[in-house]
């Protein structure tokens, strides 16, 4: 009879446990990124009987043998901002806080916040965890050195936090051709072509080529006197002009120019007029057209920074033009539950878990190993109807186990009743 009282309180114990793990994962249930705990048990002790027919065991109480980490990947949520992160399969986000220690998590609610700088943005966690990464080393001075769409994944050792200048240039690029585009027709009147160019300043100009034609005419063809002009925002002229001649044959089409360059505040430009019909030509009774395909680039601002499906942290400035500035690491082990759990979204590495590693293309390159959704949050892997069942059992069996010590007790008052 008082193996009754030890069995009913073992199992009372166990299963309020249980209960209090259970609910846990159900108070969790809408936490991003978190890992419902399961339990396991096991019998406290068990005696043999031995029958005729055959041999059995009774149990003497429970216990709870481990919890362990439920590592099912949890139902994506849609959301409006790129940097919000899920991880398609296994794998963990790695972020560092103050004293430098690192944690692994699930939760990619990530976010850009102000650096103690004020000069730079760090790219952190709602806690205030830096996301560790490889930094692209791309920027100086608050202008981007080099453009580039992809970052190479650095070693498990060298990833560090993910911090960004909060203003950076996109660097100007110079002029350095314009491609001529045209019919100036055959009538003698001042004829002019224009493009826009940029400087080694970053600066806007203004390129003119104006035609007139050459007094005597040679036939056949056409000569045409060209003059390129060059003129900033304000309308001043940039530079000497420079003159030179451009011949037609006699069906239009371009022969020669002897203007081929002009300086453009120190970067001196090509001038192509084209050849044949492909670029300028002086056709009759044909409408005059211009254009022009210049290269180069003015100097802009940093419009905002995103996060792709790569894990690269990309720049976007006003004209367009995007370059990566760094790369998110996503972090395997070789047995996931050994992590240390720190919290219901954070995990430390352990001896059981092994040290963190990256996976390896083909090549020996670092890769992340699995896919990245943007605009998605991983939600708890806690399921609601299965916690509830769970905790349904749960308090049943912690309810059989209270009857069955007050039934203990009636026993051990009836026996006690019995001998008096």
């Amino acid at each position: 009879m008082t193996q009754g009282y030890y069995t009913g309180i073992s199992g009372m114990k166990t299963y309020q446990e249980a209960i209090n793990v259970t609910a846990d994962n159900l108070a969790n249930i809408s936490t991003i990124g978190f890992r419902a705990t399961d339990t396991q048990f096991a019998n406290l002790y068990e005696r043999s009987i031995n029958t005729v027919f055959n041999q059995q065991s009774v149990g003497l109480g429970a216990r709870v043998d481990a919890t362990g980490t439920n590592q099912e990947i949890g139902s994506l949520m849609m959301t409006d901002r790129s940097t919000d992160l899920a991880l398609a399969d296994e794998g963990w986000f790695g972020i560092k806080g103050a004293d430098d220690v690192p944690f692994y998590t699930r939760a990619g609610n990530f976010t850009f916040s102000i650096n103690e700088d004020e000069k730079l943005t760090d790219l952190v966690t709602p806690e205030g965890y830096h996301v560790l990464g490889t930094m692209a080393g791309n920027f100086a001075d608050g202008v981007l050195t080099k453009s580039t769409l992809e970052v190479d994944l650095a070693d498990v050792a060298q990833q560090q936090p993910l911090i960004f200048p909060r203003t950076l240039k996109y660097p100007a690029e110079p002029t350095s051709k314009v491609d001529l585009i045209g019919n100036i027709g055959t009538d003698d009147e001042l004829r002019v072509l224009s493009a826009s160019i940029v400087d080694s300043n970053g600066d806007r100009n203004s390129l003119k080529v104006e035609f007139t034609k050459v007094d005597p005419q040679v036939l056949p063809g056409s000569q045409w006197n060209a003059t390129a002009i060059i003129k900033n925002s304000d309308g001043e002229t940039i530079g000497e002009p420079q003159n030179g001649v451009v011949e037609f044959e006699e069906d239009g089409s371009l022969k020669s120019s002897t203007l081929e360059t002009i300086d453009n505040n120190g970067t001196a430009i090509d001038i192509n007029f084209g050849s044949g019909f492909d670029g300028v030509a002086s056709i009759a009774n044909t409408n005059i057209t211009s254009s022009s395909v210049a290269d180069g680039k003015v100097s802009v601002e940093l419009k905002g920074y995103e996060i792709n499906q790569n894990g690269e942290v990309v720049a976007t400035f006003t004209n367009g033009m995007q370059s990566s500035m760094g790369k998110i690491a996503v972090y395997h082990f070789q047995n996931d539950q050994g992590l240390d759990r720190i919290s219901g979204t954070l995990f430390k590495s352990s001896s059981n878990s092994g040290e963190p590693i990256f996976y390896k293309d083909a090549n020996g390159k670092n890769i992340t190993g699995t896919s990245i959704s943007n605009f998605h949050l991983e939600n708890s892997n806690m399921r609601m109807e299965v916690g509830l069942t769970e905790l349904i059992i749960y308090q049943r069996a912690y309810d059989a186990n209270s009857k069955a010590i007050t039934t203990a007790d009636q026993m051990m008052q009836k026996a006690l009743q019995m001998d008096a």
